[in-house]
């Protein structure tokens, strides 16, 4: 019996289940203001600050997403975005904060007060995993991991299931199993407190 087209069939259907990559660099995008196609806010009080700036280390030039506000979490997300499983992936760049210097992804998110994140942290040198129900966030698990200010990094997160995999600069760090949000949700960008923060080259798919 030749299986090639049982191989083939398999390979057809692998391809079709899986979307192909979508990647926002804001180059496009009028400064000064949000990007369109997005909902700028913050998770709790205070006022987040999102706006489209040029800047000339951008990973992709010549515009970034900045954050530099101060909220109680800054959030940003991804406006008609719908994925269960898939990934969801940033370069970010941490230039200050006293409190915090962080750059995190949302996953999953039914709003600005609930959603899965995970944040790197420039000041601590660690990277977490949380969930945020009603807007209070949950601490999950911790990983030390270097994370330079002043220095552009990536941030990537990989869900399928109840399983999820953080990854920054390429090293996993973060493994977690977890059913709070099992539905599809919309994915976006994060930080807190204090941090200003730089994005650019948000990328997602749905698996």
């Amino acid at each position: 019996m030749n299986s090639l087209p049982l191989v083939l069939a398999g390979i057809a259907l692998a391809t079709l289940s899986s979307s192909s990559p979508e990647t926002v660099t804001f180059d496009t995008a009028e400064t000064g203001k949000p990007p369109a196609g997005w909902t700028a806010g913050q998770t709790g009080s205070g006022q987040a600050k999102w706006a489209v700036v040029a800047d000339a280390t951008a990973p992709s030039k010549p515009n970034v997403l900045k954050q530099s506000g101060t909220a109680t979490y800054p959030v940003c997300i991804k406006d008609g975005t719908s994925i269960k499983d898939g990934f969801v992936e940033v370069k970010f760049k941490p230039l200050s904060g006293k409190d915090d210097q962080a750059g995190g992804l949302l996953w999953r998110a039914k709003d600005v007060n609930n959603y899965y994140v995970a944040r790197a942290n420039a000041l601590e040198d660690n990277l977490t995993i949380y969930h945020t129900v009603n807007g209070r966030r949950t601490e999950k698990k911790r990983a030390d991991m270097k994370v330079a200010s002043n220095q552009w990094h990536t941030l990537r997160v990989e869900f399928l299931g109840n399983h999820f995999t953080v990854m920054l600069d390429g090293k996993k760090a973060i493994e977690w199993d977890d059913d709070t949000f099992k539905d599809a949700g919309k994915v976006g960008v994060w930080t807190k407190a204090d941090s200003v923060t730089l994005f650019d080259d948000f990328s997602f798919a749905a698996k």
